[in-house]
């Protein structure tokens, strides 16, 4: 061992200083480290904290880096502009999350309207809304293009598909059986017979207390269902299932056919949840039949019965599946903090255990871990009543031009 002491080789005072510096140095950097690490843990306060319990944190880091305060019992508050059809859903899973330790510092807003009219609503600046939930993805494009002829940029923040619900036709048990012995199957082009059949029921099935053939859809130009309605009429008409084109629209006959059927509907509600609620408050002698999702007559079968009687569902040939789209706004209304709690309350609509929830209430499971069809499933249990698991043709959303001719060729026929 060398021996310093005397020798005049030792280390310099000034030697010391830097070795002793540079060991601060590395000490501070490895605290910053740790502190980097258990920050990062936190995604914009609600993740595992230090209790391993769901907690608002007092502050998150945004995209760009920035610091979004959220202090302690402060309350932020989500607008949800949801189509009806998801109503009872989204309400039993606002209770479930008001008992997390989350749920007590972001306040869910429900705000029920139709899909279209929920678009409209961000369109005319409703600053209570941060989150457009419409029942299916087909108005989007329109939106967003709306969107930028009125301001700028992306008006989505981020999506996610919630759950999917095809279209279906939803009649009187007792009226579907007579109506089936006279035209064989229901669809589209049979309901148009028994819209233009002068004697109605009498002429249909000799049944003249029941009236004139009454059928119902929601309001195309302020529900998402009533505007599928019409996809769904184009499409059948002209037998495809996809490519449809502006010169289908424009055809002459189809026109004729589409009036034909249209001028007997009942379109005086906006939203699909309403519809059956009216169709099952009223009973017959308002609707024979209507057509909407599949969740929502789901929903209602119990209820149906327990006031008029069993009601029938039937799956058109063709058919749209509504992916009941989460779209978080890109707005100037909605800051970090609305786009990061919204976000959260999507993953836990996601979430296995939420999405069972809407399984009970006749959804199909965004989630794709959730089953559908297992023994006490609704998708097996009410087999009897037409409920399927296996669907017929699926057809895909039309191109923007082609659905802005649909809806205003509606409109000029019907002038609202």
């Amino acid at each position: 061992m060398r021996n310093y002491q005397g020798s005049g080789e030792g280390p310099s005072q000034k030697n010391i200083f830097m070795i002793a510096g540079v060991g601060i140095f590395c000490a501070i950097c490895a605290a910053v480290g740790v502190l980097m690490l258990i920050k990062g843990a936190e995604w914009f306060g609600i993740g595992e904290g230090p209790s391993g319990t769901n907690e608002v944190a007092d502050e998150s880091t945004d995209d760009s880096g920035s610091k979004q305060p959220v202090q302690p019992g402060e309350v932020i508050e989500i607008g949800i502009a949801y189509g009806t059809e998801k109503k009872r859903w989204l309400l039993d899973a606002v209770a479930e999350w008001e008992k997390e330790p989350a749920g007590k510092q972001v306040k869910i807003n429900l705000l029920p309207m139709g899909s279209l009219e929920g678009a409209q609503e961000v369109l005319a600046e409703n600053k209570n809304i941060h989150v457009w939930s419409p029942a299916s993805s087909v108005y989007k494009d329109r939106f967003v293009l709306d969107w930028q002829l009125k301001f700028s940029g992306d008006p989505i923040y981020a999506e996610d598909t919630l759950a999917i619900s095809p279209m279906v036709f939803v009649m009187w048990e007792e009226r579907y059986q007579a109506f089936i012995q006279k035209y064989g199957e229901l669809n589209f082009s049979t309901i148009e017979q028994a819209l233009n059949e002068p004697a109605g029921w009498d002429g249909i099935a000799g049944k003249p207390d029941w009236g004139l053939f009454k059928f119902g859809h929601t309001h195309p130009n302020k529900s998402n269902s009533g505007l599928v309605s019409l996809i769904l009429m184009a499409y059948d008409y002209h037998k495809k299932t996809r490519d449809l084109q502006l010169k289908d629209i424009l055809d002459t006959d189809f026109q004729s056919w589409f009036e034909s059927l249209e001028k007997g509907v009942n379109f005086s509600v906006d939203s699909t949840g309403t519809l059956m609620e009216r169709m099952v408050l009223t009973g017959p002698s308002t609707y024979d039949c209507v057509m909407v999702y599949e969740n929502v007559a789901m929903d209602n079968i119990a209820t149906a019965a327990g006031r008029w009687g069993e009601i029938r569902i039937v799956y058109p040939d063709r058919n749209l599946l509504n992916d009941n789209p989460y779209y978080i706004l890109n707005t100037p209304w909605s800051d970090d903090a609305h786009k990061k709690t919204a976000k959260v309350f999507m993953e836990f609509l996601m979430s296995e255990r939420i999405q069972r929830r809407a399984l009970d209430h006749g959804f199909r499971p965004g989630n794709v871990r959730v089953p559908v069809k297992f023994a006490g499933s609704q998708f097996v249990s009410l087999e009897n009543y037409g409920v399927k698991v296996d669907l017929n043709t699926a057809c895909e959303p039309p191109k923007g031009a082609v659905l802005s001719n649909i809806l205003d060729n509606w409109q000029r026929r019907h002038g609202r």
